[in-house]
């Protein structure tokens, strides 16, 4: 069972990995149309066609190798001195071994001439390159509202699920308690396990941090209402200051661990799973992006800890890159996981969502071959001509995209190059669930 169900995990990433590829593809295939550019091939994955049918003047299909995917389009780069005019592909694969100028030449139809990418408004263009990232960042946004809003995620609650004995200074990391050890405020004030605390001091609370933040700011007398059996019962607590963990304006634990001095009522409480309400599904998903951005951009620094998790003895860190291969197999492991089924279908939607996210961030770096490339050479090109007008000087024309090729296998090469080293690191030492 355990088998069929992390094989299970590894089929789901695959179809959420294709829908994410086909999704980011449809965006500029779509807005491609619009503007009327020809767009000869839609291909999911890359390497040899494995299905494909033509519809109208566009072939779909789908590849081999399920890694990526492309578009291409007809005159993705201005005519060099030749006056020559090729066809280009978004796939910074294909971008790596296609030449620049000459390469799709022959696939240029009559009437094309006016279908041409680079001739259509650096603003289109700019929505063309756009609108693939932005698919992605689309289905994360979709993906992790409904998952938060429909299901939820597992978090502490106000349901009493245990009551401690003593006080125990949360620092020692004991259980049992000392003869010395003061009654716990909770057990003194007949808290069972069970009850769900409703109020506190007389003001009703509905969350944790809520509840935990009341506690932690009252010593001395307070009053609990508790639901039992169906009953609200009120109880009479004398809170005492012990010394506990930490944390940090969410509710979080403070890592590293730290102390500090708080009331104490002494219990655990319940974690369920609880569905988010709309703004605290839009204040989590910008946590989502803010966590994006922080890590792409933190990418270079982790490459000397990655190679020592790959090549030598060094720990595979949590927040350890992981490529394609990395991530099935967390998902897999995901679907063995011992919890309940919407909880691993959070997960599982979470897991997508972040990959859905980070799609859309690197794709928006500023560098060919990379659809922010593409945008940022539009974007330069309308401050050329914008300042031409102003300053009353001859049209410089469209911007040579192409020159920047050299760059764009630089950057491609240092691609693959991570690729691999994420791919080794994935197979040799993945990162794991805990």
């Amino acid at each position: 069972m355990t088998v069929f169900l992390y094989v299970l995990g590894l089929v789901l990433f695959a179809l959420g990995l294709l829908v994410s590829i086909a999704w980011h593809e449809l965006g500029h295939l779509s807005t491609a149309k619009i503007f009327g550019i020809r767009v000869p091939q839609y291909m999911v994955g890359f390497g040899p066609t494995i299905w494909s049918r033509k519809k109208g003047e566009t072939e779909y299909g789908f590849k081999a190798i399920p890694a990526g995917g492309y578009i291409r389009m007809i005159g993705m780069f201005p005519p060099g001195k030749d006056g020559r005019i090729e066809a280009r592909s978004t796939s910074p694969w294909r971008s790596m071994i296609e030449d620049a100028r000459e390469a799709s030449f022959e696939e240029l139809e009559p009437g094309d001439e006016d279908r041409l990418f680079y001739t259509r408004k650096p603003w289109k263009r700019v929505i063309v390159m756009f609108a693939g990232p932005f698919m992605n960042l689309v289905l994360a946004v979709v993906l992790f509202f409904g998952s938060a809003m429909a299901i939820g995620f597992e978090a502490q609650t106000t349901k009493v699920a245990g009551v401690t004995n003593c006080v125990i200074d949360q620092s020692e990391k004991r259980d049992a308690c000392k003869p010395s050890d003061r009654p716990s405020p909770a057990k003194a004030a007949g808290l069972l396990k069970g009850d769900r605390i409703v109020a506190f001091d007389g003001e009703r609370v509905s969350d944790w941090n809520t509840l935990s933040d009341r506690i932690r700011a009252t010593t001395g007398p307070a009053t609990l209402t508790v639901e039992r059996d169906g009953k609200e019962v009120g109880l009479k607590a004398t809170l005492l200051e012990n010394k506990v963990l930490k944390k940090d304006a969410d509710g979080n634990v403070v890592q590293p661990l730290q102390y500090v001095s708080a009331g104490y009522l002494g219990f655990e409480s319940g974690r369920e799973v609880v569905p988010l309400t709309f703004g605290q599904s839009a204040d989590r998903m910008s946590q989502q992006l803010q966590a994006g951005v922080e890590s792409v951009l933190a990418l270079p620094g982790k490459i000397p800890a990655l190679w020592d998790a790959a090549f030598g003895d060094g720990e595979r860190k949590q927040d350890s890159p992981v490529g394609v291969v990395g991530a099935a197999r967390i998902s897999g492991e995901l679907m063995t996981v011992d919890a309940p089924p919407q909880t691993i279908l959070v997960w599982f939607m979470n897991l997508l969502v972040m990959f859905n996210v980070s799609l859309f961030l690197f794709n928006m770096l500023p560098l060919l071959p990379l659809d922010g490339g593409h945008i940022a050479g539009a974007l330069w090109e309308s401050v050329r001509r914008h300042a031409a007008r102003i300053f009353k000087r001859p049209d410089p024309g469209p911007f040579d995209v192409a020159k920047l090729m050299p760059v764009a296998y630089v950057v491609a090469g240092v691609f693959v190059c991570f690729t691999l080293l994420v791919l080794v690191a994935d197979v040799v030492n993945p990162v794991k669930l805990t």
